[in-house]
């Protein structure tokens, strides 16, 4: 292990402390790891704060603004008593509903859909407080279910890292697209799992959103004119139909979103002030902070020393579950501490393939999980959808983890069961 990955590795772990123990505003402990960065010469600074200039934290942080816009509207307004009635009726009930309805969309969007957990969460901030189903414990269960596809069929993304990893191998990929959706599904009924049982023990209290802006939205949810609030509808699904089509039309997604926040500020349904503090929200610090850490840590080497180190100590003499098991974790912890999820998805499958050929046995499950694990970190608020889920819900460090690392194990254990009996090896 060479110096800088240790300095990068120290900066990190002290970032995480700063975090748990909740002591600086929430942003600040990432900003102040990127001038550690610079000063230990890990990164210049252009590197350092490349994150305030990330394509992914500048379309968060207009839609920030376009979620602040829709707000004053009579849609939310209707959207918030929706919930407020279905809580009231029945708390647990709408819980598994909410969370169930997420996780339907996710299947159109697909897994790792910036887009989709973005308007998911930028949503839920909008529920108001209510006894019987407080938004607690919705913004932490169905902000992740924004991941989760209740019916997985849209896993193009996925499915073709899979093929292309065995490919690369030299295996002859004979992965059905039915079966790979099967595995998906035994994630997302893991994470369901999870949510269930946790469901009594998830916090009860306002969300950051609620917690600031209920007084103001009520003198003002209603006042917009009609002609601005279809305006305002009309901007909000362009950005989110940009958003989606990014991988096709390139950065000119992301700037869409951003000409519909100039838009809503044209016609006046927000000022300038409101579209400042919307966009540089401490959600998109900390998004933005998080990126210089995860970009240094990659560039140390980190991902490519742990990937065979491990796979020297796994050897040629070990059961088939602890192994993918193991690799889905390493997988899932470096993609979401470099910040490079298909990246590390690229190093850690071509080891276990490697060491399932080793031992004679069938690779696919062991590419399926691993391929797919790269999506489940989630446990460390250092990523776009674990830090807006954070910030959103007001959590503490402590109610994060309660809820993000039990889930963390169980869609995993659940991931890798799910392949070996779908892909026996």
């Amino acid at each position: 292990m060479t110096t800088q990955m240790i300095i990068a590795l120290a900066i990190t772990a002290f970032m995480v402390v700063l975090i748990m123990m909740d002591k600086l505003p929430f942003g600040a402990p990432p900003l102040l790891a990127c001038l550690l960065l610079v000063v230990f010469g890990i990164a210049d600074i252009k590197s350092a704060f490349a994150g305030f200039s990330n394509a992914t934290v500048v379309m968060l942080a207009e839609f920030m603004a376009i979620i602040a816009a829709l707000q004053k509207t009579s849609f939310i307004a209707a959207f918030k008593r929706t919930m407020f009635n279905m809580a009231n009726k029945g708390g647990f009930k709408a819980f598994v509903l909410m969370i169930l309805i997420v996780m339907l969309g996710c299947s159109l969007f697909g897994t790792g859909s910036t887009a989709y957990y973005v308007m998911v969460i930028g949503l839920l901030s909008t529920l108001p407080y209510s006894k019987k189903l407080p938004p607690s414990k919705v913004v932490m269960t169905a902000g992740f279910a924004a991941n989760h596809p209740l019916i997985p069929f849209n896993t193009a993304l996925q499915y073709g890292i899979v093929i292309a990893v065995l490919g690369s191998a030299g295996v002859a990929a004979n992965v059905p697209v039915a079966k790979f959706a099967i595995v998906n599904l035994f994630l997302s009924l893991g994470f369901l799992f999870n949510c269930l049982i946790q469901y009594k023990f998830l916090p009860d209290h306002p969300i950051a959103a609620a917690s600031e802006e209920n007084k103001a939205q009520e003198s003002s949810e209603s006042s917009l004119p009609k002609w601005k609030e279809q305006v305002t509808y009309l901007v909000f699904i362009i950005a989110v139909v940009g958003m989606i089509l990014q991988s096709t039309i390139g950065d000119a997604g992301y700037a869409i979103a951003g000409l519909s926040v100039a838009v809503i500020l044209v016609i006046g349904v927000l000022d300038f002030k409101e579209i400042r503090d919307a966009i540089s929200a401490p959600i998109i610090l900390m998004s933005a902070g998080v990126i210089g850490v995860a970009d240094a840590l990659g560039s140390t080497g980190l991902t490519d020393l742990v990937g065979s180190t491990v796979a020297g100590m796994l050897g040629t003499n070990v059961n088939p579950f602890i192994m993918i098991f193991v690799f889905c974790i390493l997988t899932s912890v470096l993609a979401t501490m470099t910040g490079s999820t298909i990246g590390t998805v690229y190093v850690f499958a071509p080891l276990a393939i490697a060491t399932c050929t080793n031992l004679g046995l069938d690779p696919t499950a062991a590419a399926c999980a691993i391929v797919i694990s790269g999506w489940c970190g989630h446990f460390l608020p250092i990523d776009g959808m674990p830090a807006m889920v954070m910030g959103v819900g007001n959590y503490n460090i402590k109610e994060f983890w309660k809820f993000t690392i039990p889930q963390y194990f169980i869609r995993l254990l659940a991931l890798t069961a799910g392949s070996l009996l779908i892909f026996p090896m």
